[in-house]
């Protein structure tokens, strides 16, 4: 089991990381702010313009570091690889599976089962948690629609038809949840999903988890041997990452959603937090994103029990656990991908 370490967050944007020994130094203007050993990090997420030296690129690529890059804004940029050592039957397995839509279609669907499931239970657990505060009726209303789609996914065959129950589905969930918004409504007013760019506060919340999750299901897939950007629902695009975007479909509203409805929720992250672009973008500020990260970094030592393998690990290590499981059905060990059932 891979062990889960210190995740370093450079917010600075003009902060530039250099490599001393074995150690990440951080500086700014020339001068030295901060430095951490290496052997204590997972991963190093810079969200600067400066960027990091070759140094520290190759030392980090070498001990298995993941560094990734992202703008200020939070957008996903590039990340460090070093040299491959998966096994490479596993990626041509991967390949050929990817290559066959009907193929694909067997693990696709059960990313989308776990998708539409999790999507359920958050609505089911609103009810139950705060059945004074929320609309129960229309909750179990679109639970039950939730719940209806599942068999049509179970036996769904073709890719497309796949897609669109996964649109419905989608649809259906997220003309719900405004209502699990129980403080600060009037500043987290959320009316549907906006993505390229977020177009509110909660918009804005939600694509910086989601970039967030996608990084660590890439982390995940390359630390098991697979290629994170040959998927089986999403199809292969130039600099998309699709089976990280495959992996985190059953961990949306799980782990992302119900993290950014926290944050809202429990007032870790307020409207004088975000600025308007003059494209209508809506993003957080560094003082926002420090408030977020920290609270990220918070949930993913929450400790809970895996449905499938019934241990106890932390959140942050389940793209991990998810990843090894479907290498593992990928190599004939598991008949079937086990998606992440959360309840």
């Amino acid at each position: 089991m891979r062990q889960f370490l210190n995740t370093l967050f450079v917010l600075n944007e003009s902060a530039y990381l250099s490599l001393d020994g074995e150690n990440v130094v951080v500086s700014c203007d020339k001068a030295e702010v901060g430095r951490v050993a290496l052997h204590t990090l997972e991963s190093i997420l810079c969200f600067s313009y400066a960027g990091a030296s070759p140094a520290l690129m190759g030392k980090c690529g070498r001990l298995g570091i993941d560094l990734c890059f992202f703008s200020p804004q939070g957008r996903f940029l590039a990340r460090t690889v070093g040299e491959e050592r998966g096994n490479v039957l596993l990626r041509q397995t991967q390949y050929e599976v990817s290559a066959s839509e009907a193929r694909s279609c067997t693990y696709a669907r059960n990313f989308i089962l776990g998708k539409v499931y999790n999507a359920r239970w958050v609505l089911e657990r609103a009810t139950r948690d705060h059945p004074q505060r929320v609309p129960v009726e229309q909750l179990k209303q679109t639970s039950a629609q939730l719940a209806a789609a599942l068999p049509l996914l179970e036996t769904c065959e073709d890719l497309e038809q796949l897609r669109g129950l996964e649109g419905e589905a989608a649809q259906r969930y997220f003309d719900r949840f405004h209502a699990l918004i129980l403080q600060q409504k009037e500043d987290f007013a959320f009316t549907s999903r906006s993505r390229r760019p977020p177009r509110d506060n909660v918009n804005a919340l939600l694509s910086f988890a989601y970039s967030l999750l996608a990084n660590d299901c890439a982390a995940a897939l390359e630390g098991v041997g697979l290629d994170p950007y040959v998927g089986f629902l999403h199809r292969a695009r130039p600099g998309r990452r699709s089976l990280a975007l495959d992996l985190m479909e059953e961990l949306r509203a799980v782990y992302a959603d119900r993290f950014v409805l926290s944050c809202i929720n429990q007032k870790v992250v307020n409207a004088k937090q975000f600025e308007k672009q003059e494209n209508g973008a809506v993003l957080l500020t560094e003082d926002g994103r420090r408030a977020f990260l920290h609270a990220w970094q918070l949930k993913k030592r929450e400790v809970i029990t895996h449905p499938f393998l019934k241990e106890k690990l932390s959140w942050g290590l389940v793209p991990y656990v998810q990843a090894l499981l479907l290498a593992r059905t990928l190599r004939g060990d598991l008949d079937v991908y086990p998606p992440f059932f959360w309840k």
